[in-house]
């Protein structure tokens, strides 16, 4: 077995919250190792960017390349009622500056992760694809680094301050170490497939993503993406999608698609790629956000309930803070919890306000509508909270809110694990 202690930090995958805590921090002259189970580039689900990924993009260095990409360019969200009617779009420019985040991207996967991955290793990062990690090196209390088996079956243990686990819905670190918890409601069924040829709205609202509802509080999403593809699935409670016995995704799909004529309407002028995917129950939370050199980032941490879009702009948002605070540990040699209780506090939050505004929308008695016919301020701050501006105060809103629908209370988890004993400093 051979043994590598190389580099100042570890990263295990190479999706969003890692490539962008990578690039970060070998930009700092830190040594960094991402280990990646995949061949890049590969599929994944999760096309739609939120406004406020403009600043992590930003922070990456990446804003140029975005915009001389053939990613769709997004100006707005739409909302689409089951008998077709669909709301006024909700511009990001009518709140924010056009420079910035008035407009984002529908990506496709494949692309904007092989960008993000690149961009870590111009920066410097060390990259191993084909690669699967098989546990945590530990010493008492206090995570070393991991074991992992490469492609031609040799097992290399690697070792360094500190290991980001961005492994994205798999939570690594979180399932082995049982801190993973379901959400108490968001547990949904999502059966998703791609068109080729299906309309779009002309000029400015040709990106918009469309939520369009159907039954028992479940949507479509409708997403267009380059090369005349659109990403389109739907999002109910698996007792509703798998009513009367039916369980194969394609005709839940195609019975669904009858619940809304906006999506009938659509996809009638195109044709499927023939390949239908299905997940469930993938709303979940960590209850520790590390310990002892361990940090958790991405959905790794937390992933939500997709239907605002939250999870991109969630992982990159995280990467960025992640590297901003190993960096600050790496300076200092500590690496104990309390370097990243700072981290854990800001994320939860972000997280929690996305959570509640997610609660709200499957509640049958909430509507936007409503709320902002009541309370015309409120519109600015669901736009926020919609557009991924997550950390700040929105106690108004939900106070507000709470007039028509129950929010639930935030989940007391996300504070690294304090270990008895554990090696609080590592010397020089």
């Amino acid at each position: 077995m051979k043994s590598n202690s190389d580099y100042d930090v570890l990263i295990i995958g190479a999706g969003p919250a890692g490539t962008s805590a990578a690039a970060l921090l070998a930009e700092q002259g830190h040594r960094v190792l991402v280990l990646e189970r995949e061949t890049f580039p590969r599929y994944h689900i999760g096309e739609s960017l939120l406004p406020f990924t403009f600043q992590p993009l930003e922070r990456l260095g990446l804003i140029n390349q975005m915009r001389q990409s053939a990613f769709v360019k997004k100006y707005s969200v739409q909302f689409v009622s089951p008998s077709g009617r669909a709301s006024q779009p909700f511009y990001f420019f009518n709140r924010y500056d056009r420079e910035s985040v008035a407009q984002t991207w529908q990506v496709l996967r494949s692309e904007f992760d092989q960008m993000l991955l690149d961009n870590a290793r111009a920066k410097g990062a060390a990259v191993i694809e084909e690669i699967t990690v098989k546990e945590l090196l530990k010493d008492g209390g206090r995570v070393t680094g991991v074991r992992a088996l490469t492609r031609t079956g040799e097992t290399v243990d690697y070792l360094a301050p500190m290991t980001l686990d961005c492994t994205g819905k798999e939570a690594f670190a979180s399932v082995r170490n049982n801190w993973r918890m379901k959400d108490p409601y968001l547990n949904k069924v999502a059966v998703w497939t791609y068109y080729k040829g299906a309309l779009r709205d002309e000029g400015v609202d040709g990106g918009a993503t469309t939520v369009a509802y159907v039954p028992e509080k479940g949507w479509f999403w409708y997403i267009p993406q380059h090369n005349d593809i659109i990403s389109v699935g739907v999002v109910a409670e698996g007792k509703y999608l798998t009513r009367d016995g039916v369980k194969a995704p394609e005709e839940i799909f195609n019975r669904e698609v009858e619940q809304n004529q906006w999506i009938k309407q659509h996809l009638a002028a195109g044709k499927s790629t023939g390949q239908y995917h299905l997940t469930s129950e993938y709303s979940h939370h960590s209850r520790h956000c590390g310990t002892e050199g361990l940090l958790l980032v991405g959905d790794a941490f937390a992933f939500l309930d997709p239907v605002f879009s939250s999870g991109v702009m969630l992982a990159l948002k995280s990467g960025v803070m992640a590297a901003d605070a190993v960096h600050q540990a790496l300076v200092a040699r500590d690496f104990s919890p309390g370097q990243f209780a700072a981290y854990a506090t800001a994320l939860r939050q972000g997280v929690e306000n996305m959570r509640k505004l997610v609660y709200a929308f499957y509640d049958p008695k909430f509507s936007f509508r409503e709320v902002t016919n009541k309370y015309p301020d409120a519109t600015g701050s669901i736009t926020d909270c919609l557009s991924g501006d997550v950390n700040k105060d929105f106690s108004v809103l939900w106070t507000q809110i709470s007039e028509f629908v129950t929010l639930p209370d935030s989940l007391p988890v996300g504070q690294p694990l304090e270990v008895p004993q554990a090696v609080t400093a590592v010397a020089a």
